[in-house]
């Protein structure tokens, strides 16, 4: 080619938007022959970075809003007539070993409150994945039917086989299927505040468990035993309407095979495994007081009539115990709040309940364990969700409370079987609970350093 000859011509041919093709420069010399090479003269759009996903992402979460809230509210009527029922067995646990069932042991009565407890909590697997699969609806329709109508049977048992199926069982399992959706749900709303949010919910278990066991004790002597469990039952009814109508989940539910090892694997996690070994001990000695703090307190000169509301000022004072320090465990870290709750619960046991005789240090006892054990309950579905993704926390919280099910199932037993070898004395069962608490709050510990090692800090 001569010397003279034009230059080649060009143009540019730019790639679409969106498209993943670079810009290019195409020339074509004086033999039509095409020549491509980069262009230095047109900028190069970025790559599009992968969203987020929104089920971890904290900023995906609402942290308010009406539905949250309503959510919230909600979630405490739930709590309201799940827990705040199952915090009445002390209560039951005093009228039936000196009514229907007084040819009875107290560890043999034991089981009826024993396997309430068990039913709720070991349901958590089976309704976590019925919620995975199908949210929150279905569960509570069907868990609050069976809750009100298995304490509709209990109003007419007379037989302890009776009151086991009825109240123990069915009512227990109606209570399961309405309690995880709650705290699951809120969950799903809240990241920043979740801990405040859920020991909002918490507290609605507190306040049944207040206002359920007065009227109990109230309405027995006035309209009978069978009469006062119905009207308890259309309370509860009308409370769990309320929760159909409000509650919901920010997650719409993803059907998934059912995995029995979804359930066991996160038990390989370290801290997640520490952790449930720290609410099963932890669980383990705390429901014990619950159980036997009424006949515990009569045995020492209360009479009936005070010892009997030893279970509302123990309620009412975990009020405190579920708001407050999960508002502070969100300033503080919850594991960090968790230990001192715990380290607060077995002192007293040891403490303070031991050689508490008189009615001042009795009720004493009564309030400041209400806000210790108001806190283990409220803090531990905050920690679950805290270490675990936020779309398996129904399976995950689940398989935490599966597994401490088995500790309040056997705790007040053997608690009771300790009682009557020790010839009525309450000393070495309060001694069983204090020390399963202190392994509990060891491992907290445990769990808090394997998440954030020995370092000050959140956690």
């Amino acid at each position: 080619m001569s010397d003279n000859n034009p230059p080649p011509q060009s143009f540019a041919l730019h790639s679409l938007p969106g498209s993943e093709k670079s810009v290019r420069e195409t020339t074509f010399d004086d033999d039509d022959r095409q020549l491509t090479r980069p262009s230095h003269d047109v900028e190069m759009p970025e790559p599009q970075k992968p969203a987020g996903n929104p089920w971890m992402d904290p900023k995906a979460f609402p942290d308010g809003g009406a539905t949250a809230w309503l959510t919230v509210a909600g979630a405490a009527a739930c709590l309201f007539v799940s827990f705040g029922w199952i915090n009445c067995v002390g209560v039951f646990q005093e009228y039936y070993g000196s009514h229907q069932l007084k040819e009875y042991t107290a560890s043999e009565i034991a089981w009826i409150p024993s396997l309430q407890i068990f039913f709720m909590l070991f349901g958590g697997p089976f309704v976590g994945k019925i919620f995975d699969d199908y949210g929150p609806q279905s569960l509570l329709a069907v868990g609050g039917f069976m809750h009100v109508f298995g304490l509709m049977m209990a109003s007419i048992s007379k037989k302890y086989y009776q009151f086991l199926l009825s109240q123990a069982v069915c009512s227990a399992i109606g209570a399961s299927a309405v309690f995880y959706p709650a705290f699951t749900c809120v969950s799903t709303w809240f990241f920043a505040k979740r801990g405040a949010a859920l020991g909002l919910v918490a507290a609605g278990s507190s306040l049944g468990g207040v206002i359920l066991p007065i009227m109990v004790i109230k309405l027995i002597p006035e309209v009978g035993f069978g009469w006062a469990m119905r009207i308890c039952a259309f309370l509860i009814m009308a409370l769990l309407i309320f929760a159909n109508l409000t509650v919901r989940s920010r997650i719409a539910p993803t059907k998934r095979p059912f995995k029995p090892m979804a359930f066991i694997t996160p038990l390989a996690e370290p801290p997640f495994a520490l952790l449930t070994g720290a609410i099963f001990f932890f669980y383990w000695g705390m429901f014990i007081p619950f159980t036997f703090i009424v006949v515990e307190a009569q045995s020492h000169g209360m009479s009936g009539r005070l010892a009997n509301y030893l279970v509302p000022i123990l309620n009412g004072a975990s009020v405190f115990g579920r708001t407050v320090p999960n508002a502070l465990a969100d300033k503080v870290g919850r594991f960090n709040m968790m230990i001192i709750m715990s380290t607060f619960t077995t002192i007293l046991l040891l403490a303070l309940w031991i050689p508490a005789t008189g009615n001042v240090p009795l009720i004493l006892f009564a309030a400041l364990f209400g806000i210790g054990s108001g806190a283990g309950i409220g803090l531990t579905p905050a920690l679950c969700a805290g270490i675990s993704p936020i779309k398996d926390i129904g399976v995950r919280t689940g398989t935490t409370f599966a597994i401490s099910s088995i500790a309040a199932l056997t705790g007040s037993p053997i608690g009771g079987k300790i009682i009557g070898d020790s010839g009525g004395s309450f000393k070495y069962a309060v001694v069983f609970a204090g020390c399963n608490c202190a392994v509990g709050t060891l491992l907290f510990l445990a769990a808090r350093i394997s998440i954030g090692g020995l370092k000050p800090g959140k956690v």
